[in-house]
């Protein structure tokens, strides 16, 4: 199994969790609920393919849909749609760094794979891991998670930019991109409960 599959997988799995929370707290219905897991695991995947000229994955295999359907099983086995708060509730933001990590990194490996260049890597790291989120938030009606969240986005392209540093120096390996995805979800975390937020702009600055 290559690092894109694994990276594809460990995503999927953790964004369709992710996405499970996400519709659970907006009190969705349990097809909402499933459509906000779909959405969040496949979302930014499909549109990274699309950009790539490849035929997305969720249409070749069934895997992604085994894997997005057991894990919302799983989730309900063990209640966890029993949240009251989702705020800083660990199963929300351990699954979410790491699929934003992990897409992040799937995403830079398709654009290099592809013989894209060093912006190109950063917008399909960007867009696998953010795009299924946004249309998810989007959807039900709430401001997208990668305008008002804690260094959100910020650690897609860091998580891109390290990848593409690792192609150029060619030691780009199952070890190296490990050692990202550590660093990329703790680096996730860790601005998550630090509140570390990109400086805004408003009329008092």
């Amino acid at each position: 199994m290559s690092a894109f599959e694994i990276a594809d997988i460990i995503g999927i799995i953790c964004f369709a969790l992710s996405g499970f929370l996400m519709g659970v707290y907006n009190k969705l219905d349990i097809l909402g609920v499933f459509i906000a897991a779909f959405l969040t695991a496949f979302g930014g995947g499909m549109i990274r393919d699309v950009l790539a000229d490849r035929t997305p994955y969720v249409f070749t295999s069934n895997l992604p849909l085994i894997l997005v359907i057991s894990t919302v099983l799983i989730a309900m086995l063990f209640k966890l749609h029993k949240i009251d708060d989702l705020e800083g509730k660990w199963a929300f933001v351990i699954s979410d760094a790491i699929g934003l990590v992990s897409f992040s990194i799937a995403g830079a490996i398709i654009a290099i794979n592809s013989g894209f260049n060093f912006l190109s890597v950063l917008i399909l790291a960007f867009i696998t891991a953010v795009g299924g989120g946004t249309i998810r938030d989007i959807l039900i009606n709430k401001v997208p998670f990668i305008l008002v969240s804690e260094f959100y986005a910020s650690v897609a392209l860091i998580v891109g930019i390290a990848v593409y540093i690792l192609e150029l120096l060619e030691i780009r390996n199952l070890f190296t991109l490990s050692i990202v995805f550590i660093l990329g979800v703790a680096l996730r975390i860790v601005a998550y409960y630090r509140k570390w937020h990109l400086p805004t702009l408003s009329k008092e600055n």
